[in-house]
């Protein structure tokens, strides 16, 4: 069985939010239509503490984009986003979330990072994510959102290296650096996965 997973599609990654991907609300009508395709769909949500230790502003003198260290593993400082309890940690109002059957928060560890829907960015805690999509009998996942040279990338890589058949929806999501995102393209390829 196929699943549809969407990442992250909150109002801080919005035009207009706290770490806003460019165009990113252009996907909403695009993931609405997906949704009716897919017998499955789960979704996931960014829910930091505040204070989180990816925040440029947990680290005196760090700007926003800044790259660093986070527990020992590489980190780009991020503005504050995607606070518990925030309007910006809502998912998108345009967002339909009728078929969405379950949803999987991450980031919330404040050592550590989590882009990938599955793990944290060590892998050293899961989300449960996996285990519901095997609970269900799925074999494929396709995965749209924002953003995706980030969540998106690291949700899809981690399906493929659970299993999963696992294949990136282009017009269903939006990079933060479109040079980042071609060469996350290209490593999602060599690792066996597919662009449609």
């Amino acid at each position: 069985m196929k699943a549809l997973i969407i990442v992250d599609i909150q109002n801080d990654f919005l035009p207009g939010g706290a770490l806003p991907v460019a165009d990113g609300d252009a996907i909403l009508p695009i993931v609405n239509a997906l949704q009716a395709e897919y017998p499955l769909v789960v979704a996931t949500q960014d829910w930091h503490p505040a204070r989180h230790g990816s925040f440029a502003s947990a680290h005196p003198g760090a700007q926003p984009y800044e790259l660093g260290e986070l527990d020992g593993l590489p980190q780009v400082f991020w503005p504050d986003h995607c606070v518990q309890s925030t309007a910006g940690a809502e998912f998108a109002e345009e967002l339909d979330q009728e078929r969405i059957e379950a949803v999987f928060r991450k980031g919330m560890d404040p050592r550590i990072d989590s882009y990938s829907g599955f793990f944290d960015n060590g892998q050293k805690k899961a989300t449960g994510l996996e285990a519901y999509l095997r609970g269900r009998g799925v074999t494929e996942v396709h995965v749209a959102g924002l953003a995706a040279d980030y969540c998106v990338y690291y949700t899809g890589k981690d399906a493929l290296s659970l299993g999963f058949k696992s294949a990136i929806l282009l017009e269903a999501t939006r990079a933060i650096d479109a040079a980042g995102f071609a060469l996350a393209q290209e490593q999602f390829l060599k690792l066996g996965g597919f662009l449609l």
